[in-house]
């Protein structure tokens, strides 16, 4: 299962949606967000798995790889959606045992939730597939410069978002070689019940804990030996220019929330 974490990852190809500004591509990513949450209705839930498969097709990223990266959510989307199924309230009884009952409002509630889940780590996925580590820390510094007037501190923000990310691939592969090591020692962590995979995890973490702090203290040696001072008189190599498919994606995205929010405020009304 760890093997299949992809969020952090980069897929080097060339498409519409890697040659957008990071900028643009971050601000979508939150339209989107917004966009997915207020989503009530089938006519919403419809335009936003719509919009993301049309991203998924711009991104020629390919459907096999996402998927991929979905099944360390799956667990999450199982548990949520019981949750919902036995606990969202509702008056058109389906079935009921006990003190659990199963309606028609919370089974729509499960599979709203399910679908809120799998297009938010979807969307939030596709945004570290299509941009690089190093464009990305810039994208996220430009878009909170604005907030260095009131002594915030940007770049280190955007430089700590991207080694997190950055980290997340790497202590994948250092996971995974601690499972093998441990395999060969008789501890088999992905056979046999949920509860021995539980169990046979314990053993991972302080290996790997310790794997990542000792990865964390060689950075930061690294960067002080760099005489790394923060975003004090930083220049950038790249500089960042908004281009003709930024202002459309803009323009889409735009026209996306405007619609959303118009359909949600009338639907709420009537």
């Amino acid at each position: 299962m760890l093997r299949d974490i992809t969020i952090g990852q980069y897929y080097n190809t060339k498409s519409f949606i890697h040659s957008l500004d990071p900028r643009c591509k971050i601000i979508s990513l939150a339209v989107m967000m917004v966009v997915i949450f207020m989503a009530s209705s089938l006519a919403e839930y419809a335009v936003a798995i719509t919009v993301t498969c049309l991203i998924i097709i711009l991104s020629k990223v390919e459907l096999s790889y996402i998927l991929k990266g979905m099944k360390p959510v799956w667990l999450l989307v199982v548990f949520t959606a019981l949750i919902n199924v036995f606990m969202g309230g509702g008056e058109r009884v389906i079935f009921s045992f006990f003190v659990l009952k199963v309606t028609e409002e919370s089974v729509y509630l499960a599979v709203s939730m399910m679908l809120r889940v799998i297009l938010l780590v979807t969307v939030s996925t596709l945004l570290t597939l299509t941009t690089s580590p190093t464009v990305l820390t810039t994208g996220i510094e430009k878009l909170l410069k604005p907030l260095e007037k009131v002594k915030f501190p940007s770049h280190e923000v955007a430089m700590m978002m991207s080694i997190a990310l950055r980290f997340i691939p790497t202590l994948t592969e250092e996971a995974d070689k601690i499972i093998k090591a441990q395999a060969a020692r008789g501890n088999d962590i992905e056979s046999g019940g949920m509860t021995k995979k539980i169990k046979g995890m314990i053993p991972l973490f302080v290996p790997l804990f310790v794997s990542a702090f000792r990865r964390a203290d060689d950075l930061a040696m690294a960067m002080e030996c760099r005489n790394y001072t923060g975003g004090v008189n930083r220049t950038s190599y790249k500089r960042l220019e908004y281009k003709k498919g930024d202002w459309i994606a803009y323009i889409f995205m735009g026209a996306l929330l405007a619609f959303t929010v118009i359909y949600h405020t009338v639907g709420f009304l009537l």
